[in-house]
């Protein structure tokens, strides 16, 4: 009866896919299954101890109160510092929202932006709450391709022709979850050109920026000349740090939109947890190698992944710039992305997240997190090999 009370638009709002694979892989361990988890996107590392020593001094001090709505002054001192000296921009305190994690972030920025019937310029595949929070506004979707034939990078004629009149904003995610691909110069520069040209508002997600692989590099579209003034760039401490619990995120933005953007984070979230932005202050003015160290191992794991799983017959990937996810394509095992996912669960004990959870671009694809120990990826390629041998002898 109370289902009836629910508003309509959650009737088409679909449930989290990766965590539904999540919560499958969960009742196989509780049945006594050892089940290899590569489909969260979650560092395994603990968060750094200088981080977690000034949380606990913070809340020793007494710093367990409400903040102001947009954040400590010195959190976004300190923001303001990193985005100058890493990514050339400069904004000051009043252009900087702290949020509660980047999700917070993507659903204030959105809300912020978009009305009924607006239209949003998203890539396929994506992140699944790109896709899913502007439907529940009753904004729609465009979905422009990211395809491995042209090593994930946008068509830029696509784009050009699928802005409309009612384009009100383009989306961005460099490096790329769930492809672990990076955004080219080149690409960003027409992208810019093209938000210049219609009029568009960016929104670049920048949460992978400091996880790159094979000294690639990074660039910031909002440092490109005329950008900053069209640009929500979004990003937060979770995966550099492996603050994924801690959830802390940051909008930098425009002076003109930046007021709303902090109204309305306000009336959805109040401030973020005081002690927790006093940790972020430490782990922005205090790091030393910590990042560098974690980076590294997440290169050893994929230089192995690359390797081995190319070996494997009817399984192939591309070799990622950034983040930590392979976007494996198993068309030739004649299989779905959800049959393949939950056949490497149920036979390899291998939990891995269907393609099509990012979007149609997703099919014959599936995502692997290699956020995990070097051991237990190298008893998952192990195991997937394994199933696929099994297929083949079927």
């Amino acid at each position: 009866m109370l289902k009836e009370k629910l508003a309509k638009r959650m009737k088409a709002f679909p449930i989290s896919g990766i965590r539904k694979v999540q919560a499958e892989a969960k009742e196989l361990e509780s049945q006594g299954q050892h089940i290899i988890h590569m489909e969260i996107g979650m560092p395994d590392f603990d968060t750094p101890e200088y981080i977690k020593k000034s949380c606990i001094q913070s809340i020793k001090d007494g710093h367990v109160f409400y903040t102001v709505g947009a954040g400590l002054l010195d959190l976004r001192k300190a923001i303001s510092k990193k985005l100058e000296k890493e990514n050339h921009l400069i904004y000051s305190t009043d252009e900087i929202v702290v949020t509660i994690g980047l999700s917070a972030g993507i659903f204030t920025v959105y809300a912020a932006l978009l009305d009924k019937e607006d239209e949003v310029l998203i890539p396929n595949p994506v992140y699944p709450p790109y896709l899913n929070i502007p439907h529940l506004l009753g904004a729609k979707t465009i979905d422009y391709s990211l395809l491995e034939i042209n090593n994930y990078q946008p068509d830029i004629t696509e784009i050009e022709n699928k802005i409309t009149k009612k384009t009100k904003a383009i989306v961005i995610i460099s490096p790329n979850n769930p492809l672990g691909s990076i955004l080219t110069y080149d690409s960003l520069q027409h992208i810019a050109q093209l938000a210049i040209q219609y009029n568009l508002i960016v929104i670049t997600d920048e949460i992978y920026e400091r996880i790159l692989f094979d000294k690639a590099t990074h660039y910031s579209i909002a440092s490109f000349p005329h950008m900053k003034e069209r640009t929500l760039t979004l990003n937060g401490f979770s995966k550099a740090y492996s603050m994924t619990g801690w959830r802390l995120g940051y909008i930098a933005g425009p002076k003109e939109i930046m007021p709303d953007i902090n109204k309305l984070h306000g009336h959805m979230n109040s401030c973020a947890t005081t002690f927790v932005q006093d940790a972020a202050i430490t782990a922005l003015t205090e790091e030393h190698d910590e990042v560098e160290k974690m980076v590294a191992a997440y290169q050893q794991r994929k230089d192995y992944l690359v390797q081995n799983l190319n070996k494997i017959e009817g399984i192939s990937c591309t070799n990622p710039q950034g983040a930590f996810y392979l976007f494996l394509n198993i068309k030739k095992l004649g299989m779905t992305s959800e049959e393949a996912a939950s056949y490497f669960l149920h036979t390899a004990h291998v939990a891995l997240v269907p393609g099509t959870v990012f979007g149609s671009n997703g099919a014959g694809y599936i995502r692997m997190s290699f956020a995990n120990s070097m051991k237990e990826i190298k008893t998952a390629c192990y195991r997937i090999q394994t199933a696929v041998e099994k297929l083949k002898n079927k």
